[in-house]
């Protein structure tokens, strides 16, 4: 009953954004205090306003504001640190010879295609269960990213593949599943644009989304699963099976990739914010202007 409660306060938080100027004297105390109301008949009051200051539009603007070029600036100094070290310090491997330094891209796309569905499925199920304001928002952002990297992941892998394997691509469990991830990616953009579109339930490609999720272990267990071409994974719990000399940049390069994504859908996110905030003004300014025209005939 608590958590249906907190989602009609959140609902009102939504509606308050469409109706007024997006700015905290709008729309913060006026949620606030319905989240404390709600949350003040089981005790529960500070962690109700503590999870509504996260959807709160304007806290969210602030905080990204600042943290969106310190990902941006982190990542990009990291992944070209990495991708120095790794093309021109790391020797040629023994048995994949110059090969090798395409895996230092190609790793950490894999990573974030990967990632960037599992945070489409996380951010999905918040606006399902909790209709988190920002929620469905997050899930677009990391869209477009994802399937980029996933993109990437694809075409580093027939590059190596080519003289490694002796084809450009083969029907393996790992990249057929990879390829239907990438499917998943276009899928799931055209949706969720055509829902904004028309104006139609956000919750129809959110389901889309965790539906999609099922990939994901198909993904990482396919060369347990099935006899693969694909060599199994190299770093597991625990231990490696990769050389510290490759093991440190590579890991140095995913950790830069994955800041510049969390950079990129951060910026992907008041990108979309402020858009919003644009279509409300102008919907504002459509209402009054038939008053304001009836006014002056008077």
């Amino acid at each position: 009953m608590n958590c249906r409660r907190f989602a009609i306060a959140l609902r009102f938080a939504v509606w308050a954004d469409r109706h007024a100027p997006l700015t905290a004297s709008a729309i913060a105390p006026i949620a606030t205090a319905l989240s404390l109301r709600f949350g003040a008949a089981d005790g529960k009051a500070e962690r109700v306003r503590h999870m509504h200051g996260f959807a709160n539009p304007t806290r969210f603007l602030s905080l990204a504001s600042w943290l969106t070029p310190l990902l941006l600036a982190l990542g990009l100094i990291l992944t070209a640190g990495a991708l120095a070290w790794g093309y021109f310090v790391v020797p040629p491997d023994r048995l994949m010879g110059e090969t090798v330094r395409i895996l230092f891209v190609h790793v950490p796309a894999a990573w974030l295609g990967m990632g960037g569905w599992a945070a489409i499925a996380v951010s999905s199920l918040a606006f399902l269960v909790w209709r988190h304001p920002l929620a469905n928002l997050a899930a677009r952002a990391a869209a477009v990213p994802g399937l980029v990297f996933t993109a990437i992941c694809l075409v580093t892998g027939s590059i190596w593949g080519r003289p490694t394997w002796g084809t450009w691509w083969v029907w393996d469990g790992r990249l057929t599943s990879m390829l239907v991830l990438l499917f998943l990616y276009f899928g799931y953009i055209a949706l969720s644009g055509a829902v904004a579109r028309e104006g139609a339930s956000a919750r129809i490609p959110a389901i889309f989304g965790l539906v999609g999720a099922v990939n994901i272990p198909i993904i990482n267990r396919s060369v347990v699963w099935w006899n693969s071409l694909h060599q199994p994974p190299s770093i597991t719990m625990g231990k490696s099976a990769i050389d510290a000399e490759f093991l440190v940049p590579l890991l140095v390069a995913t950790v830069g990739f994955s800041l510049l994504f969390a950079g990129v859908v951060l910026v992907r996110m008041r990108t979309m914010l402020a858009q919003v905030q644009v279509e409300a003004r102008l919907r504002r300014r459509a209402q009054r202007a038939p008053s304001d025209l009836e006014a002056g005939a008077t």
